[in-house]
């Protein structure tokens, strides 16, 4: 058994991380220290009755861990590594936890490509970025397309596909149609090298090479041709101006405040770039109820530049955070410069913090007034659809689970069930179900299967289970919503059923209940939140049956391959799109994927070639 008492005792005297689990094992909070011996014990010392922390965090702890660091810096790291990793309940956390964009160039397949996206790989691909946001990375990427025409498509296109003609974005003069073979691989090869030189910050060659190009055109006399190229020039210096403002300077620095309520806060990041307001971001973080306004930036500062595209030189704070020295340590650390933090208190700077804490107090009130907005639209359909079927009790349609059966003539059938409380999905509650005991296309039976298996396991006190709902609604019809009522009767379970019905295109046409079609106005916030709740089943339904399928098919051809296990097995499909794609490839395409040795791409090759 663990002694709190005693284990406070043997604390060392060295900077470290803490971890305060509950009874559950569940980690509630985790915190920095430049002694642990100190800081930890003064958790458990009479006198902090006043701090809410400690008033409602102390009594759930059951007992504790520390890691020790090296330094004071090195646990400010960890602890922000293992917030993230556990997000503890009475730490503060950035619910907006933002991806910045990256530029993925696919220099691994024969006709490479380039696209946006979220997060870097290990896959022999070129990323370039982060980029501070989505629209300087369109700019980039509309560019290229429009100056190089690198293909747009997700095929695997190789030097051996040949199709039979090119799609649209060829005859828009968007693609040099590699699929058709009318460029070779050689020639594709020397257009995506002149992105790959623009990609690395080399303009001035990619300028030289567009006005060579331009003058050689003129002086053939083909004039709308130079005029062609002579656009581009001009595109790319407006670029090449427009991405000044994302580049770090002198004149750089962010500006942050926030504006607090309750559990939340809600910060404001003005971005200025060469003395330039470039934009702005807003973030909100939770758990900041027993927080002081310095723990609060703190929290944020570490939380939101350790995954930053960009730190600059300059911090203009609203306040002070706490360890204020160490974490300006820390951000030069990780920006590989000096970066200073400044709580101005006149002049300039002290205009900006103004202006970001007014912004911030703004989108505060802003939210509340939509989050008010959209609680009495809920409350208005929750109102509409009690009253068009009837419900004059008092059940309340806070939550509703809505079903769906899904399968491809009677094989492979699953079920979803979607949450909605107070009209919003309750995605955490979704649950979906194989069906075990049903044969072939009997979607009857199959949803008297599901219910049976839902409500016996809330019959028997299963905790995922453990809600009744105020409404059942059932994708289907008259059918469907019977084999729902004699479920919930055999189970003595008093629960209202009704049926989403759709037309003949597919789309909500009304609710059955009490062997009645009634129908809800379609402009009215009822009929849309019906339709809403229809749309969410079936597509997680769907979702839930293509995933199954994907599997089986995956499962049915590699996985009796010796040497292919489930970490090459997704390789294999995800460099070739399929299975059949994968049949097809020769030995030295299947050493390009990643992760394959010899002897696994020969077995693979030898299993789709036996003959």
């Amino acid at each position: 058994m663990f002694d709190i008492k005693e284990e406070l005792k043997k604390l060392p005297q060295k900077p470290g991380v803490y971890i305060m689990k509950d009874a559950d094992g569940a980690v509630i909070y985790v915190g920095k220290a430049v002694n642990l011996y100190n800081r930890v014990r003064q958790y458990f010392q009479s006198g902090n009755a006043d701090d809410w922390k400690i008033r409602h965090l102390v009594p759930k702890i059951t007992h504790f861990e520390y890691i020790v660091t090296g330094t004071d810096l090195e646990a400010l790291v960890l602890e922000n590594t293992l917030i993230k990793k556990h997000s503890p309940r009475y730490n503060a956390k950035l619910k907006d936890d933002k991806t910045y964009p990256y530029i993925k160039f696919t220099l691994n397949e024969d006709f490479p490509r380039v696209f946006m996206v979220r997060k870097d790989s290990d896959d022999r691909a070129k990323y370039y970025g982060p980029y501070t946001g989505v629209d300087c990375v369109s700019k980039i990427l509309a560019f290229i397309g429009d100056v190089w025409n690198l293909r747009l498509c997700e095929q695997n296109i190789t030097t051996e596909t040949k199709r039979a003609r090119p799609c649209l974005n060829y005859f828009i003069g968007k693609c040099k149609a590699p699929c058709c073979q009318y460029i070779s691989k050689e020639d594709y090869g020397r257009i995506a090298d002149s992105v790959h030189e623009f990609l690395n910050g080399k303009r001035s060659g990619v300028l030289s090479e567009l006005e060579r190009e331009m003058y050689k055109y003129s002086e053939e006399m083909e004039f709308e041709k130079a005029a062609e190229v002579r656009n581009k020039i001009a595109a790319l210096k407006k670029l090449d101006t427009d991405l000044k403002l994302d580049r770090l300077t002198g004149n750089d620095r962010d500006v942050i405040t926030f504006e607090r309520q309750n559990d939340e806060a809600l910060a404001q990041v003005f971005f200025i770039r060469d003395g330039k307001m470039n934009g702005r971001e807003q973030f909100t973080m939770t758990g900041v109820e027993s927080m002081g306004r310095e723990e609060i930036m703190s929290a944020f500062l570490t939380q939101f530049y350790e995954s930053a595209p960009a730190i600059p030189e300059e911090i203009l704070l609203q306040n002070e955070p706490m360890d204020f020295d160490l974490t300006e340590k820390w951000l030069s650390s990780i920006s590989g410069r000096k970066v200073t933090i400044n709580v101005p208190k006149r002049g300039d700077k002290l205009k900006l913090v103004e202006m970001a804490a007014k912004n911030a107090v703004i989108s505060f009130e802003r939210s509340g007034d939509m989050e008010a907005k959209e609680k009495r639209k809920a409350e208005k359909a929750l109102d509409e659809i009690k009253a068009v079927l009837g419900l004059k009790f008092a059940s309340s349609l806070d939550r509703i689970e809505a079903y769906d059966i899904s399968n491809i003539s009677g094989v492979d059938t699953v079920a979803s069930m979607v949450v909605f409380e107070s009209g919003k999905p309750k995605r955490h509650d979704y649950r979906k179900f194989k069906i075990k005991t049903v044969s072939g296309a009997d979607d009857y039976a199959a949803m008297e299967e599901v219910l049976t298996r839902r409500f016996t396991r809330y019959k028997d006190g299963d905790e995922k289970f453990g809600s009744l709902p105020g409404l059942l609604m059932i994708d289907g019809g008259k059918g469907q919503v019977t084999s729902a009522e004699k479920v919930l009767g055999e189970l003595e379970i008093d629960v209202p059923v009704c049926g989403m019905v759709k037309d003949n295109k597919h789309r909500t046409r009304g609710l059955m209940y009490g062997n009645m079609e009634v129908t809800l106005p379609q402009a009215s916030e009822g009929f849309k939140l019906a339709t809403r709740i229809q749309d969410e089943v079936h597509r997680f339904a769907v979702e839930y049956h293509r995933k199954l399928r994907e599997k089986a098919m995956t499962k049915s051809e590699l996985d009796d391959i010796k040497g292919v296990g489930p970490t090459r097995r997704k390789a294999l499909i995800k460099h070739f799109g399929s299975v059949e794609e994968v049949g097809k490839a020769g030995m030295e395409q299947l050493l390009e994927v990643s992760g394959m040795s010899r002897p696994a791409a020969a077995a693979v090759y030898n299993h789709f070639n036996k003959g």
